[in-house]
């Protein structure tokens, strides 16, 4: 069930299942659980209800203010800049399908957009715009939302969408956990009045860790410990990452790592030595001499293998990503603007609208960056 909100069926069956479980959730408001819905989306449902939300009622696709926007921007902007390749990627990935690519912080406030957007289209360019607020709590049950409450990655199709102004949408939402294990923000892959395609989900989960990878490796550190258990190989997404710093204090660690150590999301990591089985000088001595994975014993009993490198035999992509939460905020908005000016066609009517600013402003600030 956490691939499919309803379970699989031909898609005219399908639009029936979501159409019958809206009808007695939604305007029956029959008590108990619903046999056609996934725990996870009534509870979704559930939350908008309790908020007084009818699923009739006009969406307004709010933008927060453009101090908001600013702050937004810059409070994220160590995410931006790891996110950027992926989300160039993940348009490669999907454009001929018709969805788009939407980034936003923890709040569900969106920070980028990327993908083959029809600006012709008021459903597509109500959504896609930096700044639009698309939390639960303003435009009810989206992948945005319910990633963000249920921190996990879900897959909505046109009705599972809690408003009826929204069951045009089908979308697919991840989670972005940061290296101190909290929720920074969400990646969404949506389309308008499209074809169901459950796939995006894991599309966009694989993306989602890529992007945690990057946010992961940017931490300053000494020492990187890569993590995956005996048997697997060493070197790809699916490892562990875990940056010490010179005594051995974990400095950030991805999540694929905090599983395997057995740490909580938000709680603090702790010493290197509260999770390895062995002196710690070990592993820096093992990463200097540039000896080859090996298995190291854990405290759990449980035992992982274990690539030790220093922070001088990164490559080079790494060592951008560790200095890329430094990147200057009107670098980050120069690059936003001409990418909406891009996205518009060179319409700067249409790159304001998408930005959520006046056209003025918009040509204000490109002078600005000119000079």
């Amino acid at each position: 069930m956490a691939a499919h909100a309803l379970p699989h069926h031909g898609a005219a069956d399908r639009l029936a299942l979501i159409d019958q479980a809206r009808r007695r959730f939604l305007l029956a408001r029959e008590a108990g659980p619903a046999p056609a819905l996934a725990p996870w989306l009534q509870r979704s449902w559930q939350r908008c209800l309790e908020r007084g939300l009818e699923p009739t009622r006009a969406v307004e696709f709010q933008a927060v203010t453009p101090s908001g926007v600013r702050q937004a921007l810059e409070h994220n902007q160590w995410l931006l800049q790891a996110a950027a390749p992926v989300l160039r990627s993940l348009s490669r990935a999907v454009a001929h399908t018709r969805y788009f690519t939407l980034l936003t912080d923890a709040r569900g406030v969106v920070i980028d957009v990327n993908g083959p957007i029809d600006r012709q289209d008021p459903r597509a360019t109500r959504i896609a715009r930096i700044g639009v607020d698309l939390s639960e709590a303003t435009v009810g049950t989206t992948a945005i939302g319910a990633t963000l409450a249920e921190q996990q990655p879900v897959w909505l199709h046109r009705g599972e969408h809690f408003f009826d102004d929204t069951s045009v949408y089908s979308c697919a939402g991840a989670p972005i956990w940061g290296p101190g294990g909290e929720c920074v923000g969400m990646l969404d892959l949506t389309g308008v009045a499209v074809p169901e395609q459950p796939a995006l989900k894991h599309l966009v989960s694989q993306a989602a860790r890529t992007i945690e990878n990057a946010l992961t490796l940017g931490q300053p550190h000494e020492l990187l410990l890569r993590l995956n258990w005996p048997g697997r190989v060493l070197g790809d997404d699916s490892d562990g990452l875990v940056c010490l710093d010179a005594d051995g204090q974990i400095k950030g660690l991805n999540r694929p790592a905090a599983e395997m150590l057995d740490i909580a999301p938000g709680t603090p990591p702790g010493h290197a030595s509260a999770h390895f089985a062995l002196p710690i000088d070990g592993l820096f001595d093992a990463a200097r001499h540039g000896k080859a994975g090996t298995e190291l014993p854990l405290w759990s009993g449980l035992r992982v293998q274990v690539l030790a490198q220093t922070r001088r035999d990164a490559t080079p992509g790494q060592r951008r990503s560790a200095s890329a939460h430094g990147l200057p905020l009107k670098d980050v908005e120069t690059a936003l603007i001409r990418k909406a000016v891009d996205d518009a066609g060179g319409n700067v009517m249409d790159a304001a609208r998408a930005l959520g600013i006046s056209r003025a402003t918009l040509y204000r600030k490109l002078n600005a960056k000119r000079r």
